[in-house]
């Protein structure tokens, strides 16, 4: 438990740290160097995966709380949607001229969707703090980034239409591959 924990915490605190202490940030990037601090996040975030990763699969699953029965149905929903946010965040979108953040918003609904779903520790951990991550994140660049202004530049019906097909079969994929990922199938039957 103590890998996926400090896979987590080295995952937000990595990430937050260009919103919540600029400052910090920007001495450290002008000490070594804006190339240097890119690789030395990168490598950092790299390591915050692999240890969510293998913390995830070294910990025991034991109860912490008892989910609601339609929470696996409300998952698969919320997934679609995590997904489709997800990709909205690439480009243009009407979806970005209703919500300012789609990406961290994608990763809250992902992060929600498998805390009703499930009702482990582990989960409770990786889905509870990655979305803690995602709520504090939207909270604190929105704060630095003052009054939102909402994009220029909106998709096309065609361009919406694409990205839907695409999440589709995004959505596809990650449920067949669900079992390898997470060792838990998608769809039992």
């Amino acid at each position: 438990m103590a890998m996926l924990i400090t896979g987590v915490l080295l995952w937000s605190l990595v990430h937050l740290m260009k919103s919540v202490t600029p400052g910090l940030r920007a001495s450290v990037q002008s000490a070594i160097g804006e190339g240097p601090h890119k690789g030395l996040v990168a490598l950092l975030l790299l390591g915050a995966m692999a240890l969510m990763i293998f913390g995830w699969r070294s910990t025991p699953a034991e109860f912490s709380y008892d989910p609601p029965a339609w929470g696996r149905h409300a998952n698969m929903a919320l997934m679609f949607v995590a997904i489709l946010l997800l990709g909205a965040a690439q480009g243009a979108s009407r979806i970005r001229q209703w919500i300012r953040h789609p990406m961290l918003m994608g990763v809250f609904l992902w992060s929600l969707g498998h805390l009703l779903a499930n009702g482990d520790n582990k989960s409770l951990v990786l889905f509870g703090g990655l979305g803690l991550w995602a709520l504090i994140s939207i909270i604190t660049i929105s704060r630095n980034e003052g009054a939102w202004i909402k994009p220029a530049k909106i998709a096309t019906a065609g361009r919406e239409l694409l990205t839907i097909a695409i999440v589709a079969v995004l959505y596809l994929i990650l449920i067949f591959i669900h079992p390898w990922i997470a060792g838990v199938p998608v769809v039992t039957g």
